[in-house]
């Protein structure tokens, strides 16, 4: 069962005895929790008929019995386990699992992992419970998953303050969120987000940053690449060396993809490599402007820098040196 559906189905008020969402993408259960604690029920029935345990200090014993508590002056209970992955006699739950109360909405967290699916816990939860298992988004997934979220908070983001918020934020969904509502509550009447609004309520510089610095690499503009990098130099909270070159990797990597697919149409190329079509031409320079021993001899000089900024087969140098250096062999 899918996110939307658990939750269009809560808000219709139909809801089944036990929910467990499990799985390494935290927003969406954390989305369904926060639901179930403060949605669910109404106010005046939260405080007889809402119960919240903790994995680490939960004991199963107390927790079952409030799962076969019946409602006090309400229709149902709802009875909430967090962070379940770390409950000490998880497979305690199996005898409530087997015959759950119709009138208890059991909704737990288990969060990081997902149950052994040969486990005893694990198949009865297949056949008696709503199960949701997440996964982390691919990184490709980002931006067009980031661009529907603000548009579902009617409003619009251009694209490329959309690769810049991604690029600064990461594979972090909540943060991506938390990210976008500030921006919208600075926005005053505006429905459109900018570049500038990036720069200037999150806090990326527009001109110096690891996607201009991708696009200095794609042109081969050593002058530009320098001055971004001695921009990191002198703010070294905005672009860590170890932001950088995983960023770096995955350009060029997908730059690599395209030697594969001579002669497609640009629309096809973006959706094969995984990138917003908007900027497929930066790619498609990059690939011209250094040919695929270019582009191999630049990921192997990642490879290199990635090792000596960790301290492997180096001095000690500082991080934007380290990066002046590598951008530099691979231009000349």
């Amino acid at each position: 069962m899918s996110v939307d559906k658990i939750l269009n189905d809560w808000e219709k008020k139909t809801f089944k005895p036990i929910y467990w969402l499990e799985g390494e993408e935290e927003y969406y259960i954390n989305k369904l929790v926060d639901y179930a604690e403060h949605s669910i029920l109404p106010e005046s029935e939260a405080g007889f008929n809402l119960t919240v345990f903790y994995g680490k200090d939960a004991d199963w014993a107390a927790l079952l019995n409030a799962c076969r508590r019946y409602p006090m002056f309400a229709e149902r209970q709802v009875v909430i386990l967090k962070e379940a992955q770390q409950m000490r006699e998880l497979d305690r739950l199996e005898s409530y699992i087997q015959n759950p109360l119709s009138s208890t909405v059991f909704v737990v967290s288990y969060k990081e992992k997902k149950l052994d699916g040969r486990s005893k816990l694990a198949k009865l939860l297949k056949e008696k419970a709503e199960l949701l298992t997440t996964k982390k988004m691919y990184d490709n997934q980002l931006p067009e998953w980031t661009s529907e979220l603000v548009k579902s908070k009617g409003f619009t983001i251009s694209n490329k303050a959309l690769v810049l918020l991604v690029d600064h934020t990461g594979n972090d969904l909540s943060r991506i969120d938390n990210e976008i509502d500030k921006l919208l509550i600075n926005l005053g009447t505006r429905k459109n987000i900018t570049e500038d609004d990036i720069e200037q309520f999150v806090g990326i510089s527009k001109e110096y940053n690891v996607f201009e610095l991708q696009d200095a690499l794609a042109k081969k503009d050593l002058g530009k690449a320098l001055l971004i990098i001695q921009y990191f130099g002198s703010n070294p909270k905005a672009a860590p060396i170890q932001l950088v070159l995983p960023a770096l990797y995955n350009f060029l990597s997908k730059v690599y993809m395209l030697f594969g697919l001579v002669g497609q149409d640009e629309k096809f190329l973006a959706t094969s490599i995984g990138v917003n079509p908007f900027f497929i031409k930066d790619y498609i320079l990059a690939a011209k402007n250094y040919n695929s021993e270019g582009i191999e001899a630049a990921l192997l000089l990642l490879h290199e820098y990635n090792l000596k900024s960790i301290g492997i087969n180096s001095v000690a140098m500082e991080e934007s040196s380290l990066l002046k250096e590598m951008i530099f062999k691979m231009m000349i």
